[in-house]
C-alpha cells in the first residue's frame, strides 16, 4: 500500500526543522516557527510542606522570525507571578503576559508579549499540588518512613505541569539547574549529579546535551549512593539501596555491549534512581538517571530487562527522538528491539526469545481489544491525550517492524542500518516521514529487491500486525506447554510440574496460558504446591492475580488487596482493577481503590477514576 499523500509531502519535504516537526504537533502551543528556547536554567524551591516548586526558569531564546515578540509556552496549572526579559544590555524589565483558560488536555497557552526580541526571559511561578508531573509522597509512603519524597514524570505532555516551556519532543534543549532542598533531603536531575553525592541541600546541575522537555526530571528524598562501576551507580532509600545494586549490577556489561553494536554512548555516566513503589511505570528513560521502579527487584534478575530497556533509550528516544507522539513508535519499537539485542548479548539467546516471545503474544492479545485505527504503529491521537499512544502496539508491534527486517535483510546488513541511523539523527527529532525517507534510500532500495516499499508502509500505516509477521517461538515454552497439558489432563500432579529450573518467563508463559476457567480444584492444588497467591515477584504475582479473578478463586483477596495497595504500576494494577469490575467485584475493588489511592500518582489515578466512572 503507498504512503497516503500528507506523509508523502511530509517526505518529499524532509521535515528537516524543529518548526515543521512543530507545525504536526496538535498537543503544544509553542511557536517554534518565531523562536526557540536554546537553554533552560530553573532556580527551584521543593516546599514538602505545600507540595509545589517555586522560583524561576529563565529562557534563553534563538529568534527564527524577525517581525515576532510573541514568547508563547505550555502551562498547567501553575501560577506565574511574574515574567521578566532582559534586553540587549543586559537590563531586566518587566513583561505582559496573559494565561489562557485551562484546555483538559494541553493546559493553559502563555502568551508572553515583548517590546524587542529579548535574548532571555525569566517567569516567576510555582506549581500546584495537583501538578500531573509531580508526587509528592508523605514519609509514611515511602520506605524509609522518616522523610518526604517528590518526584517528576514528565512523559509524554506532563513537563508543562511544573515547568513554563515549550512542551513538544520537536525541540531539544540544555539546561542548568539550582534546587533548594531541607538540608537532610538529597536532590537528583537528569544532568550531571556530581553536586548531588554532597548532602546539604543546595544542589546544582547542569545537562550540556541537548535533549526534549519530557525528559526534564527531577527527584528529592531520603537517598543514598552507591557505585555499581566506573559509570553507573543507585540513588536509592537506604532500605533498598543494597539489593538494588545485587540486582542490576550488569548494566555496565549492557552498556558495553550496546557501545559495541550501535556506538558509544553519548551521555557520560548512567545511573538510576530507585522510586518509591507508587511510580506508574516501569521505568523512565530519563538521560544520565533512569527512573526505575523497586517491583523490578525480584532477587534473582528475573526482571533485568526493563533496564536493558531504559538503556537503550539512550541510543533511541533520547539521542534520536520522536517529534511529536503520533511517533511514539520511533522511541519504543526501536527501543524494544535494542532491549533484546542487549538481553541476548548479555543474558543468551535463550532468553531473548523467551522474552520476544511472551511480548509478541501479549501484543496479540491487546490487539483484540484495541480500536483497529489505534493499532498503526504512525497513530493519530486526534485531539486526545498523547498518554493514550501508549500501548502494546508502538513497542512489540515496533519491535517486530525491526525483527522482520533483520530477518529479511541478515544483521550483517541491518546492524549497520540502525547504527548509522542512531548516528544520523543523533540530538535530532523525527517524523515517521522522515524515517520513511530514510529507510527508503538507506536500506530498501540500497538493497532491491528484499523488501518492498508496500510492506513497509503495511506495518507503518496499516492496522494489525501483516500476515507474515514474525511469530517469536521459544522450545522452552514448549516444554512448559507439554507439562501443562498433562498436568491439565490429569496424566500429572502439580508437584510432578518440572518447575524446578523454571525462569520466570516460562513461569508467565504457563500461567498465562491456563484455561481461564480452570477449576477451583486444580486453582487450589497450584496454590498449595507453589505458594502463588504470596509470591514476591511482582510479574508472577500480577499473572496469578489475573487468572485467579477471572475465575472466581477465593483466597487471593487478602494478598490482593496489599497487592493493589503497596504498589502503583499502572502494568500490575489497571489490568486487576478491570478484571475485578467486568467479574463483579467492582463494590470491593472500589473499597481498595479508595484506600489506595492516595499513595497512587496522578497518572494512574486518572486511569483507574475512569474506570470507575463508567
Amino acid at each position: 500500500m503507498k504512503i497516503k499523500p500528507l506523509f508523502l509531502s511530509l517526505a518529499m519535504a524532509g521535515m528537516c526543522s524543529q518548526a515543521m516537526a512543530n507545525a504536526i504537533d496538535q498537543n503544544s502551543y509553542a511557536n517554534l516557527d518565531d523562536v526557540v528556547t536554546t537553554h533552560l536554567n530553573l532556580d527551584l524551591d521543593v516546599d514538602f510542606a505545600d507540595k509545589q516548586l517555586e522560583g524561576f526558569v529563565e529562557h534563553t531564546l534563538k529568534w527564527n522570525n524577525t517581525n515576532s515578540k510573541k514568547l508563547v509556552l505550555d502551562t498547567r496549572d501553575l501560577d506565574i507571578d511574574k515574567v521578566m526579559y532582559q534586553d540587549t544590555s543586559g537590563d531586566w524589565h518587566k513583561a505582559k503576559f496573559t494565561l489562557a483558560e485551562r484546555d483538559d488536555v494541553k493546559g493553559s497557552k502563555l502568551t508572553i508579549t515583548l517590546k524587542s526580541q529579548a535574548p532571555k526571559v525569566r517567569i516567576y511561578y510555582n506549581s500546584r499540588p495537583e501538578a500531573s508531573g509531580l508526587q509528592w509522597l508523605t514519609p509514611e509512603q515511602t520506605a524509609s518512613k522518616t522523610h518526604p519524597f517528590m518526584y517528576s514524570q514528565s512523559q509524554a505532555i506532563h513537563a508543562r505541569s511544573w515547568l513554563p516551556v515549550q512542551d513538544t519532543p520537536a525541540m531539544r534543549v540544555t539546561y542548568s539547574a539550582r534546587i533548594h532542598t531541607p538540608k537532610d533531603i538529597r536532590a537528583v536531575m537528569s544532568a550531571d549529579n556530581k553536586d548531588a553525592l554532597y548532602k546539604d541541600g543546595d544542589y546544582h546541575f547542569d545537562m550540556p546535551q541537548a535533549i526534549s522537555p519530557y525528559l526534564i526530571a527531577i527527584g528529592a528524598g531520603n537517598l543514598e549512593f552507591k557505585a555499581m562501576s566506573h559509570q553507573t551507580g543507585i540513588f536509592a532509600e537506604p532500605e533498598i539501596l543494597d539489593a538494588s545494586v545485587a540486582e542490576f549490577n550488569d548494566t555496565q556489561a549492557m552498556i558495553d555491549k550496546t557501545n559495541e553494536m550501535y556506538g558509544e554512548y553519548a551521555w557520560g555516566r548512567y545511573d538510576l534512581l530507585m522510586l518509591p513503589p507508587s511510580f506508574p511505570f516501569g521505568g523512565m528513560e530519563n538521560p544520565r538517571l533512569s527512573f526505575i521502579t523497586p517491583t523490578v527487584v525480584a532477587g534473582d534478575k528475573s526482571l533485568v530487562n526493563l533496564i536493558a530497556h531504559e538503556l537503550a533509550h539512550s541510543w533511541s528516544g533520547n539521542l534520536v527522538t520522536n517529534a511529536t507522539w503520533e511517533d511514539l513508535w520511533l522511541n519504543e519499537g526501536f527501543t524494544s528491539y535494542v532491549e533484546n539485542r542487549i538481553m541476548e548479548e548479555v543474558f543468551g539467546r535463550d532468553r531473548a526469545v523467551m522474552e520476544q516471545a511472551l511480548d509478541a503474544a501479549g501484543l496479540r492479545a491487546q490487539l483484540k481489544t484495541i480500536d483497529a485505527p489505534d493499532t498503526r504503529l504512525n497513530l493519530k491521537l486526534n485531539g486526545r491525550d498523547p498518554d493514550d499512544a501508549f500501548s502494546s502496539v508502538p513497542y512489540t508491534k515496533g519491535q517486530l517492524f525491526l525483527i522482520y527486517l533483520e530477518e529479511k535483510y541478515g544483521r550483517d546488513k541491518f546492524d549497520p542500518f540502525v547504527k548509522t541511523y542512531f548516528k544520523e539523527f543523533s540530538f535530532k527529532s523525527l517524523t515517521t516521514a522522515q524515517f520513511v525517507t530514510y529507510i527508503k534510500a538507506n536500506l530498501i532500495d540500497k538493497y532491491p529487491g528484499v523488501v518492498s516499499m508496500d510492506k513497509v508502509n503495511e506495518w507503518i500505516f496499516e492496522p494489525g500486525l501483516p500476515s507474515d509477521a514474525p511469530n517469536p517461538t521459544s522450545d522452552a515454552f514448549d516444554k512448559v506447554d507439554t507439562a501443562s497439558a498433562a498436568w491439565l489432563k490429569g496424566e500429572a500432579t502439580a508437584a510432578q510440574l518440572p518447575t524446578t529450573q523454571w525462569t520466570v518467563h516460562e513461569w508467565l508463559h504457563f500461567l498465562n496460558n491456563l484455561p481461564r476457567d480452570l477449576s477451583l480444584d486444580k486453582m487450589s492444588e497450584l496454590d498449595s504446591e507453589f505458594n502463588l497467591t504470596q509470591s514476591t515477584n511482582a510479574e508472577r504475582a500480577f499473572a496469578w492475580f489475573m487468572l485467579a479473578v477471572g475465575n472466581g478463586y477465593q483466597p487471593i483477596y487478602p494478598a490482593l488487596d496489599k497487592h493493589l495497595s503497596g504498589i502503583g504500576r499502572r502494568k500490575l494494577i489497571v489490568p486487576l482493577y478491570k478484571a475485578l469490575i467486568t467479574n463483579g467485584k467492582k463494590e470491593w475493588a472500589q473499597s481498595v481503590y479508595l484506600k489506595a489511592r492516595p499513595g497512587y500518582h496522578p497518572l494512574a489515578q486518572g486511569t483507574i477514576d475512569a474506570l470507575f466512572e463508567k
